[in-house]
């Protein structure tokens, strides 16, 4: 998912609370003569008395039949225990927000928030696989390196169609990740779809760190290449890109490294800010990374502002079905300049923007506000980048990927010389 700061807080979040306490001027007398139902309420109900709210057409929307089913649930359904005030009260939000048929754009619990957090700062405990939607289904983007997900077999594109069991057909991407994560050392059931069978895969989790950058380096001849791979673009990726730039440069200036490979496969995206950060490392000042597009705002051109340190390294990219989002960004304003060519399989496709906005009492939100757009003008929503040089990833069944067998990373190498 791609994510920008919180520039629009203040409109978003009073839109968001105002459209779910529905409008203003509801008065509590009429609706007790009306309905006379408040008082039969088992738990204390606050702001209720918000009953109406007006359209962009100025049509009064009539709330009443709201609280008629709240009051009728609360009063007849059979299992009490399941009539629990909060988790209605949130389950309603989710209900406006997923009503708007974007899978992006979604509601988090207090719970649920905090697992967001988490996950753009490095650490959680789960399984290790990037999760996302293709199709309104939940489809794994990639297993994370030497995680659970990985070691027990599941792969990118696979779709999770059972958690332990329960179907996930209806469910949003942040059910499905709030089902698979859990304490360390329990297990998970998934049940996939793959190639158009069925397979269970039962995962152990565990504590999840995830370094965004990873720098390694590969014989080229005599001779040796970089390799950086991005895992995401999170809370400490741009301090960990610095650290690993510098030592790149230094070694490019010393001759000691041929060129560099820049690995964004499996990436699914994060913090717009810092797509722009590192691929300004290697585009020259002024250059247009993305162009924002959006209806509430002003268009926003997001440039290269400062001088990067690798601006004539050779260097290829590497993509593939798991990149998305900010990793998308990366590689096709690098692509549409010429200063790399993308080699792999086709990119996810994800070019909408995501505002990530804290509400009240630790809930969240992420909205869509916009889409990017690249620096040649395309729109990849759906589509993906397609790669200069199409390499399958060709593995044996029951493998692992090595950098001996990785051939879209030796493809990579090999091209920095030609």
């Amino acid at each position: 998912m791609l994510y920008t700061p919180k520039k629009f807080t203040d409109f978003l979040l009073i839109f968001a609370v105002s459209v779910f306490l529905f409008g203003s001027g509801y008065k509590f007398a009429e609706w007790k003569i009306k309905k006379n139902v408040m008082n039969s309420y088992s738990q204390t109900i606050f702001n209720a008395t918000n009953s109406v709210a007006k359209n962009e057409e100025g049509e009064v929307v009539d709330f009443s039949l709201f609280w008629d089913t709240w009051s009728e649930v609360e009063k007849k359904y059979v299992d009490k225990d399941k009539v629990i005030a909060q988790k209605m009260y949130y389950g309603a939000i989710k209900g406006l927000v997923a009503s708007l048929e974007d899978p992006y754009t979604f509601f988090l619990t207090p719970d649920e928030n905090q697992q967001s957090k988490s996950d753009l700062g490095g650490k959680f405990e789960g399984i290790g696989a990037q999760l996302g939607l293709k199709n309104n289904s939940i489809v794994v983007i990639a297993p994370l390196k030497d995680s659970p997900a990985q070691t027990a077999g599941l792969k990118t594109g696979d779709y999770i169609i059972k958690v332990d069991g329960k179907s996930t057909e209806g469910w949003t991407l942040y059910e499905t990740v709030s089902k698979i994560r859990g304490p360390k050392d329990s297990q998970v059931k998934l049940t996939v779809l793959r190639d158009a069978a069925e397979k269970e895969i039962s995962i152990t989790r565990m504590e999840i760190k995830v370094p965004s950058i990873e720098l390694t380096y590969e014989p080229l001849n005599k001779n040796k290449v970089a390799v950086i791979k991005i895992n995401q673009f999170g809370d400490t990726t741009n301090d960990e890109w610095d650290k690993a730039a510098k030592t790149v440069s230094d070694k490019w200036k010393n001759g000691e490294i041929s060129g560099l490979v820049l690995d964004v496969r499996g990436n699914p995206g994060g913090y717009l800010d810092s797509a722009v950060y590192i691929a300004s490392e290697f585009l020259e000042k002024g250059k247009t990374v993305v162009k924002q597009e959006a209806t509430t705002s002003n268009d926003r051109v997001y440039a290269v502002k400062r001088n990067g340190v690798l601006l004539d390294i050779p260097m290829t990219v590497l993509i593939n079905e798991g990149s998305a989002s900010a990793s998308e960004i990366l590689a096709g304003a690098l692509r549409d300049y010429k200063r790399a060519k993308l080699i792999g399989k086709k990119s996810f496709g994800k070019g909408s923007v995501q505002e990530a906005l804290d509400l009240q009492k630790g809930a969240g939100l992420h909205v869509t506000v916009a889409k990017w757009i690249l620096p040649n003008g395309s729109w990849i929503h759906r589509v993906g980048l397609e790669p200069d040089i199409e390499v399958e990833l060709v593995v044996a069944e029951g493998n692992t990927v090595t950098t001996e067998t990785d051939n879209q990373l030796q493809e990579a190498i090999n091209n920095l010389v030609n």
